[in-house]
């Protein structure tokens, strides 16, 4: 059994490098504790695609940077609703051997550029930052309140210094 990430660029305005993106959805997850059985889609679309997903499942105008998708086992809900912060993999019970569709991260990379420029940082930082955030939504994380904000965002920059900022090797003795 494996924790499969799939992940697909289909958009054009900004080159995104998908397998490194898929890395570290990956390292991510097996770092909040999932490593099989698991099923996670990674896409990069562009704004007209984002912002009619936006709007149909949000209720709001306009393209945004990234969208999550959690796949409920609830039966009685119709649909998917992102950034809802999911019941997440918990919910699943190991003993019910199936494989867990755990969801969907959306992200718009021509808005992580717009984003990247107006917090100063650059575009990868802006593209890791949404991949982890995703992620985070996916396992059942969420910001509408300020202390889950606070916890949130310290969980993403751990995850991000451990997967992410990684300091280089120091060159080694000649």
């Amino acid at each position: 059994m494996s924790l499969d990430i799939y992940a697909a660029d289909e958009q054009s305005d900004h080159p995104v490098a998908v397998d490194r993106w898929a890395a570290l959805a990956r390292a991510a997850l097996e770092a909040e504790g999932i490593t099989s059985d698991t099923e996670v889609s990674l896409l990069f679309i562009d704004e007209p695609a984002i912002a009619a997903l936006n709007e149909r499942f949000l209720g709001k105008e306009g393209p945004t940077d990234v969208l999550s998708f959690p796949i409920e086992d609830e039966i009685d809900r119709s649909g998917r609703s992102p950034d809802e912060g999911g019941t997440g993999p918990a919910s699943i019970e190991a003993a019910t051997g199936h494989h867990l569709l755990l969801g969907d991260v959306v992200i718009c990379p021509s808005v992580a550029a717009v984003n990247a420029v107006e917090h100063g940082v650059t575009f990868d930082d802006e593209i890791a930052l949404l991949v982890v955030h995703g992620i985070l939504h996916l396992l059942g994380m969420d910001h509408m309140v300020d202390e889950e904000a606070d916890r949130m965002e310290r969980r993403e920059q751990q995850l991000l210094d451990r997967f992410y900022r990684v300091p280089p090797l120091l060159d080694p003795p000649s």
